[in-house]
């Protein structure tokens, strides 16, 4: 037989005699950490407002009449003391005119107890009259002091009454519509005598409600604030007013800031979110992405010193920007696993590198 007729059995014999390499071990996983230090965080605190003006009047007529001219534009920026409305003031000129002749009379009849006083005093000298004579003379005269007096105060009532026939501005805002239109009869009752009301937009308030711990982290004091529209901060003022007790049945605590508002962009009635600051203190901040949730609660994965992978229960503060603040969970130089968390175990063997910014 010839030889090679026996070469493939020889080949399938060695064949069979190769033994298979063992499959290789995967490589750890990269992760992506960021190592942790306590740093300088502001305290900052968000709340729901609403605008209020600095101040609102409604102005009234003082007296009653024909509202002859209204002299403002309605919506218009008015200064304290500006006119803005008249009233027909030809009666009340009629009263101080008749007022006055009033206090020329009383002014003579005071004269002439005067001479009549004196002249009895003197005739009393020379024992001429009687006793009952000189005290009809002093009474007259007390009588026709008190007669001036009375009518002055009338003239001085009468030409109060006239200027309440301008009505001015009593503060600097802008006008609402009129009340009345021109040529209506108004009178002084509080249903009758409203003209129009001006509010006062420059400076303006925000009232809110505090957080009780909220406050007492930041301190009470008058704290920096902001006005936040549209994600931009559209005003930058400080905490006003603070009230001094808890309401028992929200936990939270009255308080108003005022902001500047020469454009007038904030307008009473308006909800806004307010933002209140307080000074910066150490804290833990670790990305959004870092931090995981199941039902014992929040966690992050540490790299430990041996390369592996270890839980850490958390706990939360506030977040601020695209971190969480931690309060408990983290030590100074932890590396936490802020990227590649899905190939993560507790236990795991991973390859650290630092996370991207």
């Amino acid at each position: 037989m010839p030889r090679r007729r026996f070469l493939p059995v020889l080949l399938l014999l060695a064949a069979c005699g190769e033994t298979a390499a063992p499959p290789q071990a995967a490589p750890p996983p990269r992760v992506g950490v960021v190592a942790v230090q306590p740093q300088p965080t502001p305290l900052v605190f968000d709340y729901g407002g609403r605008v209020t003006a600095f101040r609102q009047t409604e102005v009234r007529a003082r007296v009653g009449g024909i509202l002859l001219q209204r002299a403002y534009a309605e919506g218009a920026a008015v200064q304290a003391g500006a006119v803005l409305f008249r009233i027909d003031p030809a009666t009340y000129q009629a009263a101080v005119d008749l007022a006055a002749a009033q206090l020329q009379e009383a002014e003579a009849g005071l004269e002439r107890a005067r001479r009549d006083q004196a002249r009895t005093a003197a005739l009393a000298r020379a024992s001429v009259g009687t006793q009952r004579d000189r005290d009809d003379a002093v009474s007259a005269l007390a009588q026709a002091e008190a007669q001036l007096a009375a009518a002055r105060a009338r003239l001085a009532s009468a030409r109060l009454e006239l200027g309440y026939t301008t009505v001015t501005a009593p503060i600097a805002g802008v006008t609402s519509l009129e009340a009345v239109p021109e040529g209506s009869l108004i009178g002084t009752a509080e249903g009758n005598s409203l003209l129009t009301r001006i509010t006062q937009l420059d400076p303006v308030h925000v009232g809110f409600a505090f957080n009780a711990a909220d406050l007492a982290a930041l301190g009470g004091a008058e704290l920096p604030a902001e006005v936040v529209l549209d994600g931009a901060v559209a005003a930058r003022g400080r905490v006003s007013f603070t009230e001094a007790t808890v309401d028992a049945a929200t936990g939270t605590v009255r308080a108003r800031a005022t902001f500047a508002n020469p454009d007038r962009r904030l307008i009473p009635g308006q909800f806004v979110r307010l933002r209140v600051a307080g000074p910066a203190r150490p804290a833990f901040r670790i990305p959004q992405a870092a931090v995981q949730q199941d039902v014992q609660g929040a966690f992050a994965y540490v790299v430990g010193p041996d390369g592996k992978a270890g839980r850490r229960a958390l706990r939360l503060g506030r977040m601020l920007a695209r971190d969480w603040i931690v309060e408990q969970g983290l030590q100074p130089g932890d590396r936490v696993i802020a990227e590649g968390l899905v190939r993560v175990t507790e236990g795991a063997v991973v390859e650290a590198v630092e996370a991207r910014p």
